[in-house]
C-alpha cells in the first residue's frame, strides 16, 4: 500500500487505522518530524515538518490531524529529562497523545505523583503508547502554588497500561481519530515522567518556537490539505466556476504560511525576540484562512448533487472531516 489512492481507500468511513496504516506511519517515521535525532526522530524544521504535515492531511483528514497531534505530543520528547527521552523514543513506533485540558490532580509523594482524573478528546486514544496529561499538583490534600501564586500544574507521561479510555468520540467526522476520553485512577508516575511546557533539554531551533505559532501553523496546513483534497475529488464530479480561484487561493495561502514559518525560524535564528503583535498577525492569518477555506467549501458543496451526500462517499466524508475539525477551539470563531 504505496499509492495516495489505495491510501485512501483503506481509510474510507472506518472508524480504526488498521495495521498497515499504523505501518505505514511508522516507516515513514511520521510520528517522530519533531523529535530530535539523537532520540531516532527526524528532527525537521519548523518548515519541512509543516510540508510533511499538509500533504498528509491531504491524503486524509484523520490521518493527517492524527499525525500532526500526535507528532505535536511526540514534541515533548525535548522536555523529559534525555536518560527518560532515550528510554521510550527507543522504540520507533513510540506514540504520545493525550489532552490539553487540566482534568485532575497529582497528589505529590516523595519523588511520585498519585495521578487521579478524567481528560476528554484525546486524538488517536486507540494507538496511543502513552498519555500526556496537564493535572493540578497537591501535597497533603492541599493545592499547590507556583511562583506567581496561580495553582501549580505540571503535565506527565502515563503509559497506556495505566490509563482506562472511554468510548466518547461520536462525531460526524474524523471518525478514525478516535478521540476519546480517558480516566485515571490511583495511578503513581515518578517525577522524572512530568514535565513543563517551556523548560527544555534539547537545543534546537524548533525548541524555541513560540507554543502559539507551533499551534497555530501545524493545524492551519491540516485545513489546507483537507481543502485541496476536497477541490481534487470535487472536480471529478463536476467542473465549478470558483475551481481556479480555490486553487490559487490555497498556493497563495501555502506560500504565505510558509513564509512565516520562516521568518519565525530567521527570527530565532538571529536571536531576535518574537513579538506579540507578529504573534496576533499569525493567529488572525490562520483565523481568516479558516473562513475562508469554510466559505469556499460551503459555495461548492451544494454543486456537487447527492453523489455528495452518500456516507460511502469519500468526497463526503472529506466534507465532514473538514467541519469536524475546524470546531477545534484554535480557530473557532465565537458570534454573540
Amino acid at each position: 500500500m504505496h499509492n495516495v489512492q489505495s491510501i485512501r481507500e483503506n481509510l474510507l468511513n472506518v472508524e480504526l487505522f488498521n495495521p498497515e496504516i499504523i505501518e505505514l506511519i511508522a516507516t515513514n517515521n511520521w510520528l517522530n518530524i519533531w523529535v530530535p535525532k539523537q532520540y531516532n526522530g527526524l528532527g525537521l524544521t519548523f518548515s519541512e515538518g509543516l510540508k510533511i504535515l499538509q500533504t498528509i492531511s491531504k491524503i486524509d483528514g484523520s490521518l493527517g490531524w492524527f499525525v500532526t497531534l500526535c507528532s505535536g505530543a511526540n514534541y515533548f520528547s525535548r522536555n523529559l529529562i534525555p536518560s527518560v527521552a532515550f528510554e521510550l523514543f527507543s522504540n520507533q513506533k513510540t506514540c504520545f497523545g493525550g489532552s490539553g485540558m487540566i482534568g485532575g490532580t497529582a497528589e505529590k509523594i516523595n519523588d511520585t505523583y498519585l495521578i487521579n482524573g478524567l481528560w476528554h478528546y484525546a486524538t488517536g486514544a486507540p494507538y496511543l503508547t502513552h498519555f500526556t496529561l496537564n493535572a493540578q499538583v497537591l501535597e497533603n490534600g492541599q493545592p499547590l502554588v507556583d511562583e506567581n501564586n496561580q495553582p501549580k500544574i505540571l503535565s506527565f507521561i502515563l503509559d497506556k497500561s495505566q490509563v482506562k479510555l472511554i468510548s466518547t468520540w461520536k462525531s460526524m467526522g474524523m471518525i478514525a481519530t478516535s478521540s476519546h476520553s480517558f480516566e485515571v485512577v490511583n495511578q503513581t508516575v515518578h517525577q522524572d515522567y512530568s514535565f513543563v511546557y517551556n523548560t527544555f533539554f534539547s537545543d534546537d531551533l524548533v525548541d524555541k518556537i513560540p507554543f502559539r505559532v507551533f499551534a497555530d501553523l501545524t493545524l492551519l496546513v491540516n485545513y489546507i490539505g483537507m481543502t485541496e483534497h476536497f477541490l481534487e475529488k470535487s472536480l471529478e464530479i463536476i467542473t465549478f466556476s470558483i475551481k481556479e480561484k480555490l486553487q490559487l487561493f490555497l498556493n497563495k495561502t501555502t506560500l504565505q504560511l510558509l513564509d512565516y514559518a520562516k521568518q519565525v525560524e530567521d527570527l530565532l535564528l538571529k536571536n531576535h525576540t518574537i513579538e506579540d503583535d507578529f504573534l496576533e498577525e499569525i493567529h488572525q492569518f490562520g483565523t481568516e484562512t479558516v473562513s475562508a477555506l469554510t466559505t469556499y467549501i460551503l459555495e461548492i458543496y451544494p454543486q456537487l448533487g447527492i453523489r455528495a451526500s452518500k456516507l460511502n462517499e469519500e468526497i463526503n466524508q472529506i466534507f465532514r472531516d473538514f467541519f469536524t475539525a475546524t470546531q477545534h477551539r484554535n480557530f473557532r470563531q465565537t458570534f454573540s
